[in-house]
């Protein structure tokens, strides 16, 4: 167990260096970050004291360095725009993309789920073919798209929703939540479906081949000689070996809902790190840009170190592997 983690901690450490050398090059050579932190009237004997001060006239390898080092250190530098620490405007934003993105993943797994097992079971029922259908759509229809639609049918034509922003926000110390209010309940719900769609028809599609293949085996012909009730069979053995494969997709899709949740906030206005890394785009401001890189990165790095430890934890073979190749 100490060998494996110690091999993936490893493989993260080179991943995250990897993406700090990306972000690094995107913060050196994408536009002259004096050029937007000064006006037109700064003369050029104060441009090159702000060159010195932001350590931009040392070599490259040095810059790298420093800039690895204040990253460790949890100093990502100021947003040019709105003159505030980086991180300090991830902080206010993070809470509620993670608070969406949880309720995205939350909401394809109650329903994704219970979808899958349904149509893998009765693969020729009308319910099941209606199932595939709308998961055909989830699949094909862009988000934005899916958005859309949601607004204008709940919020403006039945008017039982808000069409943007997350409603009433209770503060708990550094962390905000809208979800102890009416109000961010309602706000939450069509982002939540929108982001989470395409994950739902993923995982029921998932879960669906996987039952079928697993009903086919030769342990559940042999649970079902042995005159098991078939809700023991479906839920006790063939279920219970689906979600395996299930649980590691659903962990990294996490990262993927997180990293990818940019075009629902921008349609819904919500104001998480997605809608603030547009506005960044728009407005060239790069430590913003690298930061969220590295943020995305971090997460994809974590859930899938998690995930994999779960996995080693959960199938014997990975043990089984792992102490032969330590012998």
């Amino acid at each position: 167990m100490f060998s494996f983690l110690l091999r993936r901690l490893l493989q993260s450490a080179i991943v995250m260096l990897a993406v700090a050398l990306i972000a690094f090059l995107m913060f050196r050579y994408i536009g002259d970050p004096v050029a937007q932190m000064v006006g037109q009237e700064t003369s050029l004997t104060e441009r090159a004291e702000l060159r010195q001060q932001l350590g931009l006239n040392d070599p490259v390898p040095v810059q790298f360095v420093t800039f690895v080092g204040r990253i460790l250190q949890g100093d990502f530098g100021l947003s040019y725009q709105m003159g505030q620490p980086v991180d300090t405007l991830l902080a206010t934003r993070l809470p509620a993309t993670l608070e969406l993105s949880f309720m995205a993943l939350i909401m394809a797994s109650v329903l994704g789920v219970p979808m899958g097992v349904y149509t893998g079971l009765h693969p020729k029922s009308w319910l099941s073919r209606t199932f595939m259908i709308v998961s055909l759509a989830g699949v094909s229809l862009p988000t934005f798209f899916i958005g859309i639609m949601l607004i204008l049918v709940f919020g403006v034509e039945l008017g039982w929703l808000p069409t943007f922003g997350r409603g009433d926000v209770v503060e708990l110390g550094w962390w905000s939540t809208g979800l102890l209010s009416v109000s961010g309940w309602k706000s939450i719900l069509m982002p939540a479906f929108t982001l989470g769609l395409f994950q739902l028809t993923f995982i029921m599609r998932l879960i669906r081949s996987e039952m079928l293949e697993v009903l086919r085996a030769d342990y559940i012909r042999f649970a079902r000689a042995r005159g098991l009730h078939n809700s023991s069979i479906h839920f006790g053995h063939a279920l219970k070996n689906t979600l395996v494969p299930v649980m590691t997709i659903a962990g990294l899709q996490l990262g993927s809902i997180i990293a990818f949740g940019i075009i629902t906030e921008s349609v819904f206005q919500w104001p998480g790190i997605g809608l603030l890394f547009l506005q960044a785009i728009s407005t060239a401001d790069i430590p913003i840009m690298s930061t969220y890189l590295l943020l995305v990165a971090a997460i994809f790095v974590i859930i899938n170190l998690i995930v994999d430890l779960l996995y080693y934890a959960v199938d014997p073979r990975l043990r089984a592997d792992n102490a032969s190749g330590g012998h």
